[in-house]
């Protein structure tokens, strides 16, 4: 059976992202709470906080055992740092609140993941298609172009159910106590808000298509560059050297791409968590920077690299793999067409 090329691009998108969701969400947990300004990690050993004159007033965090990644008990904890380390922030996660709190908004991101990656690249493959019909094809303008497209209709189809897996992995529940279901997040959310509060922080996410841009523009040149070396190959049958090329090329493409576009990532979580007192992309991003300092735009990068290395490069190897399963019939039937014509063309 030979299935049409939307539906392959549909499959493989949906089948790497998923895959990609599943093996990082620990990661995916840990960096969504150091974007945030609600979420700590709080460590059960004791932390000595200076102690006050009886007459003044304690801080509001006095007493509390902070521990965030980037959060201390000295100071203002949205400013003070702390040497826990990614390893730490998974441990802190365990003991508090048990090891499956790790994998909180893995539902929503399982909903979400196959559909947003299957409409983006399914998105991307036809506007690519219809571009390189239109102008000089495959050229940084067309891959801009389709990235863009493609960026925009998922997100657009997609955010209400980011913003859910977003409030569900700021959920800091103790192991022991009822956690947040999905269907109480949503009561709530639509408590606050109505229905549009699900498309808070879409702004960010439009804002975030310039990440995708440079993610696939890149994509496409070491992807190129690497075929180049091979002597410009471009054979149908995949070898397992192709598949490395291309979690290679996902890896590099992808970091290049998040740590030039991060902040925007910072703005979107800050949007999505409760409360009103982020409101806007720009009113986010300079109030996040008027309190905080500029290093708090890129808080949890760290945990961002760690995480997007393997999940983008599981997501590219599964997504071209998948392609190739589906479309190799394709060929070898193309191939057994071509070599009946020419058994035909010398009978005659």
């Amino acid at each position: 059976m030979v299935l049409d090329d939307k539906f392959v691009h549909l499959i493989a998108g949906g089948a790497g992202g998923t895959a990609g969701a599943i093996v990082t969400c620990p990661l995916e947990v840990v960096k969504t709470r150091l974007q945030s300004s609600v979420a700590s990690f709080n460590v059960r050993r004791s932390i000595v906080v200076q102690a006050t004159p009886a007459s003044a007033t304690p801080p509001p965090y006095a007493g509390v055992n902070f521990c965030a990644c980037g959060v201390s008990a000295s100071a203002n904890p949205l400013q003070a740092k702390s040497g826990l380390g990614i390893i730490g922030c998974l441990r802190s996660i365990i003991e508090n609140e048990g090891p499956w709190a790790l994998f909180k908004g893995l539902g929503p991101n399982l909903v979400g993941v196959a559909p947003s990656r299957a409409i983006y690249f399914a998105a991307y493959s036809n506007t690519k298609s219809f571009l390189n019909g239109v102008i000089r094809p495959d050229t940084p303008i067309v891959h801009m172009g389709s990235a863009s497209m493609a960026g925009f209709v998922s997100c657009s189809v997609t955010n209400p159910i980011w913003f859910v897996k977003t409030r569900l992995q700021l959920d800091q529940s103790k192991a022991g106590q009822q956690r947040l279901t999905v269907w109480q997040c949503l009561r709530d959310i639509v408590r606050e808000g109505g229905f549009r509060a699900f498309y808070k922080g879409i702004t960010a996410s439009y804002y975030g298509i310039a990440e995708t841009v440079v993610h696939f523009v890149i994509y496409e040149y070491v992807k190129r560059k690497l075929r180049e070396r091979r002597g410009g190959c471009s054979c149908d049958t995949k070898t397992t050297r192709d598949f490395l090329e291309f979690m290679l090329a996902g890896a590099v493409s992808k970091t290049c791409a998040s740590m030039l576009a991060y902040p925007h990532e910072v703005a979107r979580t800050r949007l999505r968590q409760p409360g009103n007192k982020y409101v806007r992309f720009w009113q986010t991003l300079f109030l996040v920077l008027r309190q905080e300092g500029w290093r708090a735009w890129y808080r949890g990068l760290g945990t961002q690299m760690v995480r997007q290395i393997p999940n983008t490069a599981i997501m590219m190897s599964t997504y071209e793999a998948v392609v190739y399963l589906l479309t190799k019939d394709r060929y070898y039937d193309d191939v057994d067409d071509d070599e009946e014509y020419e058994e035909t063309s010398v009978e005659k």
